[in-house]
């Protein structure tokens, strides 16, 4: 919403607002601990968190938002250390993907860059 206000008004409080939701959103995906990144982590294969955490690292190159570097290299941490599921969740892996590309997306448009 406050995305769509910046949009329509051009206010920098507004993209500020929308930049800083997109992070806190960021943040939430972190595949760490209750933190809902870590909640959907265990769903995932070895290989599945290999590809978020590439999913997140490709989203770094494009946006340059650092808490990108940190998802990916908590996931790689995940995927080659915790216990991960046996059978794919391949709805889980698409949802963390898109949630990634989105808000990674959003954090860059509010941003004004």
């Amino acid at each position: 919403m406050s995305y769509a206000v910046y949009r329509v008004t051009h206010l920098g409080i507004w993209g500020a607002i929308g930049h800083f939701g997109a992070w806190v959103n960021l943040f939430n995906l972190l595949p760490v601990w209750q933190l809902d990144g870590g909640r959907g982590f265990r769903t995932l294969t070895r290989s599945q968190r290999w590809l978020a955490a590439a999913v997140a690292a490709s989203m770094w190159f494009v946006t340059r938002e650092a808490l990108l570097i940190l998802i990916a290299l908590a996931g790689a941490a995940s995927a080659g250390f915790a216990t991960a599921a046996e059978e794919p969740d391949q709805i889980a892996l698409l949802e963390y993907a898109l949630l990634i590309a989105a808000l990674s997306a959003l954090a860059r448009i509010a941003r004004g860059t």
